[in-house]
């Protein structure tokens, strides 16, 4: 078996348009659509925490719909797709309606399923949680923008850095739980023990680790003081490698094996059409995928492409190609492709 024997289910991926949607990223968009200033010198005004954590703007200076991503998919049998939500500025259950309303499923890949946007510790999150599971039968759970890094030179998308652990959220985060829906954790790998004490707190809660915890800067240097050195890479590794053991250890949390290919992670970023080879990606995120598959094991993995956010480094089959060839390398058989590449997302999504 090898990847293009199955049907498989990408389970992250972002959909948006930014001339038409209320996006963090849509009036940038819009000025230069408006004022058409080169690329390369908007890349070089836009702030430098930016520039790093989008390595290629391109992306989101565009609508990336349906037909872009099956564009993007190749020859890859992706049949679904799980929709995660994206940096939306309005009414969150307006991205809901919206992205459920895509022509997905027409010859393009199906949608399966929606993690929307919410944040458990804000007012009216319990109402908020039902409008969302009104306006699609799609929504499986939710998704907040918590990730917080101590480097300030790092992009953040939360200025609080204790926001799982604020009494508000863990109190709304009931609500999550008693809707039996699943709750998408992004956050910075120095966050993993904020995540593992929320397992821990409600261990019937589903919650789905995405991107292996994003430890920045473990290949490369990102921000103003992270991953400098070969040592200070090394001390990232170590200090993911723990966390995440940790956090394993709660049978609630699965793990995504998205994001990989960031360039927040440190990624050197390849000139547009020239993504990074396959082999290197295997080389880079061996040692991540390996120790994430020993301590969640092959049933607590799921694969997601993270498109359009990983485009500047690889193509979605290079993602599949890298991590589908460390996995066999690793447990010395395909067989568990079929796992993490399908069946997995199927069990945690509850999908038919």
């Amino acid at each position: 078996m090898n990847i293009g024997d199955i049907r498989i289910i990408d389970a992250h991926i972002h959909q948006w348009d930014p001339f038409g949607n209320p996006r963090e990223f849509s009036r940038t968009a819009k000025l230069l659509r408006i004022v058409p200033v080169p690329l390369s010198l908007a890349v070089r005004l836009a702030p430098r925490k930016d520039r790093e954590f989008i390595g290629d703007p391109s992306a989101y200076l565009a609508p990336y719909l349906p037909a872009d991503y099956r564009t993007d998919a190749g020859d890859l049998p992706v049949e679904s797709v799980v929709h995660i939500e994206v940096e939306w500025t309005g009414p969150k259950v307006e991205e809901t309606r919206w992205v459920t309303a895509l022509p997905f499923g027409v010859d393009t890949p199906a949608l399966a399923a929606v993690s929307a946007s919410a944040f458990p510790g804000a007012a009216g999150f319990a109402e908020l949680l039902d409008a969302h599971l009104s306006a699609s039968p799609l929504v499986r759970g939710i998704r907040s923008m918590v990730a917080h890094h101590p480097d300030p030179g790092i992009r953040g998308f939360t200025t609080d850095p204790g926001a799982l652990r604020s009494t508000a959220f863990l109190d709304g985060f009931a609500e999550l739980v008693a809707r039996d829906l699943i709750f998408e954790a992004w956050v910075y790998s120095h966050q993993l023990p904020d995540v593992t004490a929320l397992a821990r707190r409600y261990p019937e809660a589903k919650i789905v680790l995405n991107h292996l915890g994003t430890p920045a800067g473990i290949f490369g240097p990102i921000g103003k003081h992270t991953g400098n050195d070969a040592e200070q890479r090394a001390g990232i590794f170590e200090r993911w490698r723990t966390d995440i053991a940790e956090l394993a250890e709660s049978p609630n949390v699965v793990a995504k094996v998205s994001g990989l290919m960031m360039p927040i992670l440190g990624h050197a970023v390849p000139r547009p059409g020239e993504p990074t080879p396959v082999p290197r990606l295997v080389e880079r995120i061996g040692p991540l995928l390996r120790h994430a598959t020993d301590v969640f094991g092959v049933e607590r993995l799921i694969w997601g492409s993270n498109f359009p956010v990983d485009r500047p480094i690889t193509s979605v089959t290079g993602s599949a190609t890298a991590v589908a060839t460390v996995l066999t390398q690793h447990l010395g058989s395909t067989e568990s492709l079929e796992k993490v590449f399908r069946a997995n997302a199927q069990r945690v999504y509850g999908l038919d």
